[in-house]
Order: C-alpha cells, then sequence, then structure tokens
C-alpha cells in the first residue's frame, strides 16, 4: 500500500527516507532514522518495532543486510511485510514477502533501496530508483525526485492519499538540538507527493535557509532598516545607518517575533530574506 525509498549521504551526514501511500498518515508508520545509525522504512501490515529495533542494530555497527535478517527472522508475520534500510555506512538492504499484494517488490543500489506494494508495476521503483541517481542536490532533493518519479510512475495502484519526506543530520534540527533535520508531512491530500513538494518548499524557504542572498549592511539599507523598525516599534535609536548593537538587538527582536532568527548575520551582510520581510510588514516607508 506504499511506495518508499530509503538512502544515505555520507558526505554530508544525511540519512532519510521518502514515502507515499493511498494511506492516512503515512509519515507516522513508515520513516524512522537516526543520525549516524541508518534509515528503516516499514510497511505493508507494517511491523513498527522494525523502525527503532532496526536503528539500535545498525548504530551498533550491524550491517543493513545482517539487521533486516535479524528483523524478520524473529518475526512470524514476516511474509506479510516490506522493509528497506541503510545502515551508518550507506549499506542497503530491501525484503518483500511473499504475502505482499502485487505488483510488490524493490530494489537496491549504491547508498538507497526503493521498494513497494500494490503498485500499479515494476516501473514505480525502477523510475524512483533513476531518478534518485540522476538528480542533484542534497539528499533530501534527491530524496523527493525520487518519490515525484515514483508517483509520475503510477505510484500505489489504489490511488494517493499521503507522504512523508524525513532526513536526519547531526545537530540538523532545530537550534541545533536534535538530528530531525527535515520532518514534513503531508497526511490527507488528493495529491499528496505534489502536496509535498509544495510543503517542503515553504520548510526549505522559512527554516532550513539553504539559499538566502544576502545584502552588503550598507549606510542607506542600514537606515532604511532602522526606519522601518522605528516605525514597528522594535528600534528606538538614531538613524545613523550604522549596523551597531542597538540595531542589532532590534532587528533580532523583530527576526524572532516571525519566526526568521536562522536568517541573523554577523558578517557585515543582511539577509535579503529578512529584510524583504520587513519591507512587506511596513510598506508605508520609502
Amino acid at each position: 500500500m506504499t511506495f518508499s525509498i530509503v538512502a544515505a549521504d555520507l558526505e554530508a551526514g544525511d540519512w532519510g527516507i521518502a514515502v507515499a501511500s493511498k494511506f492516512p498518515a503515512s509519515g507516522a508508520v513508515v520513516p524512522w532514522a537516526r543520525a549516524g545509525a541508518g534509515a528503516v522504512a516499514t510497511q505493508s501490515w507494517a511491523n513498527s518495532s522494525f523502525g527503532p529495533d532496526g536503528l539500535d542494530l545498525m548504530a551498533s555497527g550491524t550491517p543493513a543486510q545482517e539487521a533486516l535478517d535479524r528483523l524478520l527472522a524473529a518475526d512470524e508475520g514476516r511474509e506479510d511485510r516490506q522493509v528497506g534500510l541503510v545502515d551508518g555506512s550507506g549499506r542497503a538492504a530491501t525484503f518483500t514477502g511473499s504475502k505482499c499484494m502485487p505488483w510488490a517488490g524493490g530494489v537496491t543500489g549504491d547508498g538507497f533501496a526503493c521498494q513497494g506494494n500494490i503498485l500499479v508495476g515494476e516501473q514505480v521503483v525502477t523510475e524512483m530508483a533513476a531518478a534518485f541517481g540522476a538528480a542533484e542536490g542534497d539528499l533530501v532533493d534527491r530524496l523527493l525526485a525520487a518519490l515525484v518519479a515514483g508517483d509520475r510512475a503510477g505510484g500505489d495502484r489504489r490511488g494517493r492519499q499521503s507522504g512523508a519526506l524525513f532526513v536526519v543530520r547531526a545537530g540538523g534540527g532545530y537550534e541545533g538540538r536534535n538530528d530531525r533535520y527535515v520532518d514534513v508531512r503531508v497526511d490527507d491530500h488528493p495529491q499528496a507527493v505534489d502536496e509535498l513538494v509544495r510543503v517542503f518548499g515553504v520548510y526549505d524557504r522559512e527554516l532550513l535557509v539553504r539559499n538566502d542572498p544576502l545584502l552588503p549592511a550598507d549606510a542607506g539599507l542600514v537606515a532604511e532598516v532602522q526606519r522601518r523598525l522605528a516605525t514597528r516599534g522594535d528600534y528606538a535609536g538614531p538613524e545613523s545607518g550604522v549596523l551597531d548593537g542597538a540595531t542589532r538587538e532590534a532587528l533580532a527582536a523583530f527576526a524572532g517575533e516571525f519566526n526568521l532568527e536562522g536568517r541573523l548575520r554577523d558578517d557585515g551582510q543582511l539577509s535579503e530574506q529578512l529584510v524583504r520581510e520587513l519591507r512587506d510588514l511596513t510598506p508605508e516607508i520609502a
């Protein structure tokens, strides 16, 4: 009832999963990952214990295939299951039980495994694998490209409902306090993969700050920022055109209110997105 990809980018220190299904909230069941340990996708009458147990095994150094074999050996319902793993060294494994509903199967490659069941055909996983191999960018971009390719190839033969994108990176979570670098979900939508692409675009733009053009903090721009911050009540100093401590504090207060703190800088430059947001909120100021 699901198609997924698990993969690793060892150079970046990323492990992740992308999944879609004609099943509500697949992101609450299928994806499991831990920075340094690996990633697991458990589906088709999913045994959710495969997630934490598989990660524990791989975190201890057990290779993906051996971890998979041990999980299956302890599960009497193994023939109903489907699971993909990638370990901390990028080794991948996939399994499809004999009782999974057709089409069902999987494929592994360098640092990834694709698998799916109740699909329109084998082309779903082969197109996912090809798209992942051809895509550029970070792991999250390549995972999303693979998921889109699987969806375009027909995906789940029953239709569309949910999807999720989950990538871990050591210290990659909010304020560096956990490894949850990307965690976005679409729980119920008639075009779930397309909606997941849209939602990730917002997440990428607002939280990851991977693409943030910078502006030199020259006197003219800083004076404009001071005028706009003063209008909002964030700044009470002179319009000096100098990016001094008081101006930085006011800018930080503004950024914190609008969840833009990731765009604050200390190198004599200003985030274009931060300036644009301030301009949008103070249109009356020239």
